[in-house]
């Protein structure tokens, strides 16, 4: 890949991955950071699988950051790996998804480094946001 085209594609994602960090995620860019993250960290953590694809930015983005502000309980944690543009993190991550097909973008809830709910690409693309939204509630009453 030449220079000028991956300093296009991160200038590109960057108000994608912004959407995430106002909203108080962390990304996690490398395999090292979410190999420390994982295994120093206790409790929830919701898993954002950011990609450039459509339903990214009109459902799996606001669906996430609006279920967090929406929901009575809420995970403790909060991070985010980018598909297709941190792929040694994202596959990092993946790893932690034990028997999960890959899919871009999705969420999880992890608790105590085990994955106890997830929402793959085909239950994001295509659904109302809202259903999305209430998927995560749902996980995070439930869970958190």
């Amino acid at each position: 890949m030449s220079n000028a085209y991956e300093e296009y594609m991160k200038q590109m994602v960057l108000p994608m991955r912004e959407e995430l960090t106002r909203a108080g995620f962390a990304e996690l860019t490398t395999p090292e950071a979410v190999e420390e993250f994982i295994e120093k960290t206790n409790g929830t953590t919701l898993v954002v699988v950011n990609s450039v694809c459509g339903c990214a930015a009109g459902l799996a983005r606001p669906a996430a950051t609006q279920a967090v502000l929406n929901s009575a309980k809420k995970p403790e944690h909060l991070v985010t790996v980018f598909a297709g543009q941190d792929k040694e993190a994202t596959a990092k991550m993946r790893e932690y998804f034990e028997g999960i097909e890959p899919s871009s973008p999705s969420m999880a809830l992890i608790k105590d480094k085990k994955v106890v709910h997830f929402i793959p690409r085909h239950d994001i693309e295509g659904m109302p946001m809202e259903t999305v939204m209430q998927n995560l509630i749902g996980a995070f009453e439930t869970n958190c």
